[in-house]
């Protein structure tokens, strides 16, 4: 599978109509929904109105916002889940004073506008206590996305996604790519940008950085190729 050969809808039409029916009143007419797209008329939402339509969201719906627009991140299929138990495991055989957090709200971008929903992110334990939906980056080591089969897992996971971390200078954003059988390692955030990309084929041995300084075994994920 190649990017962008799925032509699967970013949501349904029963989601989209219960996103409708829960979102703030203000904001209900300005949601359309096309080509299987979630779209906002009469000019995007800001960061505050964003926040208003994702609290109100349901739980089949996932929504994030980036460079400006609000994005549908697709639910994890069994492969997803179980790929991230296994970076869990890795995590904790090596570094068992970190934890990996699923499902981790982060404000990303230039001035923090973005709102990304990462699908882990690793810290130190009890880090995230007392934070709200949407964590500021500071004391996140390293974010990781699983890429899904979906149309927009190219442009939101390999192009928004790296830009959107490097720019709150996230030190590592380990991309596990299911569309290639790669591990991609970024890290030296500088000017919004990784200054390093390392890519390895699943089954190699990967090195993470400073501040994580570990090697992952990435046999395992050759279980879990689609």
């Amino acid at each position: 599978m190649t990017p962008d050969t799925e032509e699967r809808p970013q949501m349904s039409v029963e989601d989209f109509e219960e996103l409708v029916r829960r979102a703030p009143r203000e904001l209900r007419n300005r949601l359309e929904f096309l080509g299987g797209r979630l779209c906002v008329r009469h000019g995007p939402l800001d960061v505050e109105e964003f926040e208003e339509l994702a609290a109100s969201a349901p739980e089949t719906v996932r929504l994030e916002y980036i460079d400006g627009k609000v994005v549908v991140k697709p639910m994890p299929d069994g492969n997803h889940r179980e790929i991230l138990v296994w970076l869990q495991e890795q995590c904790m055989q090596h570094r068992p004073d970190l934890r990996v957090y699923g499902e981790s709200g982060v404000q990303t971008e230039a001035y923090r506008k973005g709102r990304a929903r990462s699908d882990g992110a690793v810290a130190r334990k009890g880090h995230f206590t007392g934070h709200g939906e949407w964590s500021a980056s500071n004391g996140i080591l390293m974010v990781v996305e699983i890429t899904s089969h979906d149309r927009d897992t190219h442009q939101r996971d390999r192009v928004d996604k790296p830009v959107g971390y490097a720019a709150v200078d996230i030190p590592v954003y380990l991309l596990i790519d299911r569309d290639s059988n790669t591990v991609v390692v970024y890290s030296e955030p500088q000017d919004s940008r990784y200054q390093e990309i390392a890519s390895h084929p699943w089954g190699t041995s990967v090195e993470l950085p400073a501040p994580l300084g570990f090697t992952l075994d990435t046999e395992e994920l050759k279980d879990y190729a689609d």
